[in-house]
């Protein structure tokens, strides 16, 4: 075995981290995506002045995998294509249930197809790598599969449970059939995974719960660098401003920002920077306690972190949320649901608090609203949990976690979280 690795991944998820951390170690032998700007007509397209292009097309010409030689990718741009355009016509989540199963087979198929250049392991994603895993083994490699996020059974689950508690948020509850082929998926790749990786305790233990074997199973927190400047003076006087940021519904607990809202009253100010599929009555009614900023470009989240005192994130379900880290990075005492998977420390970077509980978050706000020496303390400490968190950081630790493995050079400096 060479010792090399094949990354494949959908889309750009975490900047495409990955498969840079294998590169910048010598061993990347190919990296497999569905459309980037480097390779195909999408890298004609990136030529063109940016003022010419649609929203859409800017976000896809923003794919650069930094730190990848282009000799080394390869994507599938006619499939990435006609996936983006079934999503423009998805209108619920069972459908999206069942274009991700179709997306993730087809890419699966397609990447096992074009084979593995002569490499020791392959590094594939939860739900998109059933197929290229099994034809991995076959030819004697070693596999790895992230899980993104926790088992799709359990997300089921949860989510479930909000749609019954608030169904004017999302519609009647409807039984997603789709869902629990997509789980089978996921648990057939933890039979072929040597190594299943978890970013969070959160998601190792309901791997772990839903059958995953346990001793292949290895925490690595997730890294980012950090991209908005820390506080240097904490804000004293007025309202604590709180901000949340993400996908405003049912997933991440944003019920729950309302009504912490409501409770907390004027000590606080709330603003949700993200996107909103909700039915109009529902937006009317959330903004009579929050501020809702809809989609906030990358370059304008400065602005959203400098502006706040605090972060927010009860979130049901997630994996390890980056903007949890993005907000410790920038010195934001954190709250927080032990379902965010999150790597803060509970009284030190900010407040750990059950899910479902618009009180426990209230009562953490007015804590802070009312002690400005605790939030600076806690910014600190969020600022200093932070720098062990960043990429480099994270790319040790996956290295380490996969030092294990057959033809995986031991990584020295690597370990797992």
């Amino acid at each position: 075995m060479t010792g090399t690795v094949v990354v494949s991944q959908l889309g750009a998820r975490m900047h495409y981290a990955v498969p840079r951390i294998f590169a910048s170690e010598g061993q990347l032998a190919h990296f497999y995506t569905d459309i980037c700007a480097t390779k195909g007509w999408p890298r004609v397209v990136n030529g063109l002045p940016k003022r010419m292009l649609p929203s859409s097309v800017k976000r896809l010409v923003g794919r650069v995998p930094k730190g990848v030689d282009p000799e080394l990718i390869s994507t599938f741009p006619g499939f990435g294509v006609r996936s983006a355009i079934l999503r423009l016509r998805l209108t619920n989540v069972i459908d999206e249930t069942n274009h991700a199963i179709w997306a993730g087979s087809e890419f699966s198929r397609l990447v096992a197809d074009s084979g593995f250049h002569g490499a020791a392991g392959l590094y594939a994603f939860a739900g998109d790598a059933l197929e290229q895993m099994a034809a991995a083994k076959q030819q004697g490699m070693w596999t790895a599969v992230e899980q993104m996020i926790a088992p799709r059974d359990v997300v089921e689950e949860l989510v479930a449970r909000e749609q019954q508690s608030f169904p004017d948020w999302a519609g009647p509850h409807m039984v997603n059939q789709h869902a629990s082929i997509f789980a089978s998926r996921e648990k057939a790749e933890w039979e072929l995974a040597d190594i299943i990786v978890c970013p969070s305790e959160f998601v190792l233990r309901n791997v772990i719960a839903r059958g995953g074997r346990p001793e292949r199973c290895v925490l690595v927190p997730y890294g980012v660098d950090p991209q908005f400047p820390a506080q240097d003076v904490i804000r004293i006087g007025g309202p604590l401003r709180v901000l949340t940021v993400g996908q405003v519904g049912l997933r991440k607990g944003s019920p729950y920002v309302a009504e912490a809202a409501r409770l907390v009253g004027k000590s606080a100010t709330f603003r949700m920077a993200g996107p909103s599929n909700l039915p109009e009555a529902i937006t009317a009614q959330l903004s009579k306690n929050v501020e809702l900023r809809g989609i906030v470009p990358r370059g304008n989240m400065a602005a959203e972190y400098a502006w706040a005192d605090v972060f927010l994130l009860p979130s049901i379900c997630e994996g390890s949320a980056t903007a949890i880290y993005e907000a410790l990075a920038a010195g934001l005492p954190v709250i927080c649901t032990e379902n965010a998977g999150s790597i803060v420390r509970d009284g030190i970077d900010g407040f750990i608090v059950p899910i479902r509980d618009s009180e426990a978050i209230a009562k953490a706000v007015s804590v802070l609203a009312n002690n400005a020496g605790m939030r600076a303390a806690m910014s600190a400490s969020a600022v200093e949990r932070a720098a062990d968190f960043t990429v480099k950081r994270y790319g040790e630790r996956l290295l380490g976690a996969l030092s294990i493995l057959p033809g995986q050079p031991h990584a020295s400096t690597g370990r797992v979280a």
